[in-house]
């Protein structure tokens, strides 16, 4: 109801939620206002906008996490964050999916190096998970007692669920919002993870596999394998992860790298 006694027409409760104090005078130009800042943010908003913390860039790492939120070296996070892709890892310690994501995520991470990088977002139910959360990761993060920016961003890039990985381009412009998917199927490979670039891999997964036979007999195995393209999977002939194309039994859980036919057993 605003100062005249009159209904404003919009759900206050509701608002409030979404938006805390911005909210005020609780109207739906108010509503649209704000959303109308909330797109321009996400279609290309700069980098300050979207992560800072009382105007300025406040991230932290695991290593530095006990320093002070906003000293100078902190700020100076804003740089290296510059001219690369970053990823925007909405997640949480106590749900499952995202600590197998976040063991993708480090890998692809670690594989890209000084091209990528993560800042995490967390959705924990306190300081002590997000604390020990943050250990387990390699990238930086905001820190835990920024409520409203980390809010903000859920808002603004319509998290509904973790874990989420949003993908900016070092223009600010967003490139994707299944991040997770890219980086679960795809792997580091699929950097800058561009549609041309996907497009890409798809055509030389197409051409590896129609130089492949579509079944065969290995001396270490014995049952007929057939080519089958799996996610992800651990070759049973070296122990290494693999991905995409691999040579698999019907009949029991076997699979083998298309490089590791015909070679010995490792080990």
């Amino acid at each position: 109801m605003g100062l005249d006694g009159k209904f404003v027409g919009e759900d206050g409760v509701a608002l409030i939620e979404e938006y805390g104090a911005d909210a005020f005078p609780f109207t739906r130009e108010r509503r649209e206002e704000l959303k109308s800042m909330d797109d321009a943010k996400r279609r290309g908003g700069r980098l300050e906008e979207l992560l800072g913390c009382g105007g300025s860039i406040c991230l932290i790492s695991g290593h530095d996490r006990k320093a002070s939120v906003c000293d100078d070296k902190r700020k100076e996070r804003r740089f290296e964050l510059v001219g690369k892709t970053i990823g925007l890892y909405f997640g949480a310690h106590w749900c499952p999916p995202c600590l197998s994501f976040t063991s993708q995520l480090t890998q692809a991470y670690n594989e890209l190096q000084n091209s990528f990088e993560v800042v995490f977002v967390s959705t924990d139910r306190d300081f002590e998970e997000f604390d020990l959360h943050i250990t387990t990761m390699p990238w930086l993060a905001i820190p835990y007692k920024e409520h409203k920016t980390r809010q903000d961003l859920c808002r603004i890039f319509d998290i509904k669920k973790i874990p989420s990985l949003v993908l900016i381009g070092p223009n600010g412009n967003i490139i994707s919002t299944n991040g997770r998917g890219l980086i679960a199927l795809y792997g580091a490979r699929v950097f800058p993870f561009t549609q041309s670039r996907v497009e890409e891999i798809e055509a030389d997964l197409r051409r590896e596999g129609e130089g492949l036979p579509r079944n065969l007999k290995d001396p270490k195995h014995e049952h007929v394998l057939k080519l089958d393209m799996a996610k992800a999977y651990v070759c049973n002939s070296c122990g290494k992860h693999g991905r995409f194309w691999a040579f698999s039994c019907d009949v029991c859980d076997y699979d083998l790298h298309p490089t590791c036919l015909g070679k010995p057993f490792s080990g």
